[in-house]
């Protein structure tokens, strides 16, 4: 079994798991499950993410017949696909855009005036929070766009970056489900962050928040983040709190996860198990430092490899959650490839020891790249290239330093968004 797993069906069985999790988290295959009644007014559709357009027009599509549907969402450039009643508008990620803020402006317009019989359907995935950019009153774009930059370079998880973007924001934080009141709200979301907190998705455009400005500060000041003084007065002043669960102002609102990252990894179990390899999935919401997570999973995959603990080998390790990564170097950062790297130098060219790591939306960071693929054989292929995995780390350089080596995963536009997937094959 250890001399199959080092050839390149290894290689092709880490991409089939990774494509299996794509493929259990696109919307046409989830969405006809969770479809309302038919309302006695009208059926509005909004939403915002990565994963929007497919949502939309998968939406559409099930609804066929049922009724007259309208509606606005905004995805990421590049996701859009085409629908029928729903308009699609692209804007920037991660760092948000004009396109992005008029999409928002929009968006709340729409939904003014509801009545108690209409119905608004608001598809939520991630990459939302940048998509809609609407600044709370007294800032600007430029204002949330500098923001936005430091909180990517800080190290910051996703929910504290999304908890201050909520309180600095017009429409998000349940500011949008409160816009569509007396009107019912049906969320159907697909969950990018750890532990599917649908407050986290996307920041929570429409549902409650019982973060404060004061949480919002706090992570400021704890990853040393300087703000212009009129962006931290609407913080100081409580003018950003949004709307909390408890605020009879919100309508009545129903919530649908209907794809998380446990669902993508057990997709790819399933895969894994098909070739006969036994499979553990070590948890769907791992968080921390690329570098410092790699670390760890690299102690578990080597423990595996020389004495058959926790598990025996062959077998598969599966993991999901968002890192971070605290950018210091001159490279372009992305997650996966910096706990790829560092896994490499970890495991330290021990044998019989292949992974992938790439981001489910095929985007890791900035880069159009999903993440990369390691060998037992990447450390010394670098070499020859002349290249060193440690000054790739100490840059944040990962992209260019599998990109070198050939071993870059590119997916495109995935049209779904379930956050980070990590496979490691030990024969």
């Amino acid at each position: 079994m250890s001399d199959a797993l080092n050839s390149q069906s290894t290689r092709s069985l880490l991409r089939a798991m990774f494509d299996a999790a794509i493929a259990a988290a696109q919307p046409a295959k989830q969405i006809s499950a969770y479809l309302p009644a038919v309302p006695k007014g009208r059926t509005i559709v909004v939403g915002a993410g990565k994963a929007s357009a497919a949502m939309a027009q998968a939406f559409e599509q099930a609804w066929q017949g049922r009724s007259p549907l309208e509606g606005l969402v905004v995805t990421r450039y590049g996701y859009e696909v085409p629908c029928e009643h729903i308009e699609i508008v692209q804007a920037s990620h991660p760092v948000p855009d004009a396109a992005g803020e008029q999409a928002a402006r929009r968006m709340l317009e729409l939904v003014q005036g509801l009545s108690a019989d209409d119905l608004v359907v608001c598809l939520i995935s991630g990459g939302g929070s940048s998509l809609l950019a609407l600044p709370i009153d007294g800032l600007t774009l430029e204002d949330k766009q500098q923001l936005s930059r430091q909180l990517l370079k800080s190290g910051a998880s996703i929910q504290e970056m999304n908890c201050v973007r909520r309180h600095l924001s017009a429409i998000k934080g349940g500011r949008l489900a409160q816009a569509c009141t007396p009107a019912k709200v049906l969320n159907l979301v697909i969950s990018d962050v750890p532990g599917d907190a649908p407050a986290d998705i996307a920041s929570g455009p429409t549902v409650p928040d019982d973060t404060d400005c004061n949480d919002a500060l706090a992570i400021l000041e704890r990853y040393r983040i300087d703000v212009p003084a009129h962006v931290r007065e609407v913080l100081s002043s409580g003018r950003g709190e949004s709307i909390a669960s408890d605020d009879a102002r919100l309508p009545e609102i129903e919530t649908h996860l209907i794809a998380t990252p446990q669902q993508a990894l057990e997709a790819a179990a399933q895969v894994a198990e098909q070739a006969g390899l036994p499979v553990h999935i070590l948890g769907d919401a791992i968080e921390g430092e690329a570098r410092d997570v790699a670390k760890t999973l690299a102690g578990i995959a080597l423990q595996v490899q020389r004495h058959d603990q926790p598990f025996s080998k062959p077998c598969v390790l599966l993991s999901g959650g968002e890192t971070t990564v605290t950018l210091r170097g001159e490279g372009r950062g992305g997650r996966n490839v910096e706990f790829l790297l560092a896994l490499a130098i970890a495991l330290r060219a021990s044998p019989h020891i292949h992974a992938l790591a790439g981001d489910t939306d095929g985007v890791d960071g900035a880069e159009e790249t999903a993440g990369a693929i390691i060998t037992p054989d990447t450390l010394a292929r670098a070499e020859a290239k002349g290249l060193l995995a440690t000054q790739s780390l100490d840059n944040n350089d990962g992209h260019g330093f599998f990109e070198c080596l050939g071993d870059a995963v590119v997916t495109g536009p995935t049209l779904t968004n379930v956050n980070d997937f990590r496979a490691i094959v030990i024969g």
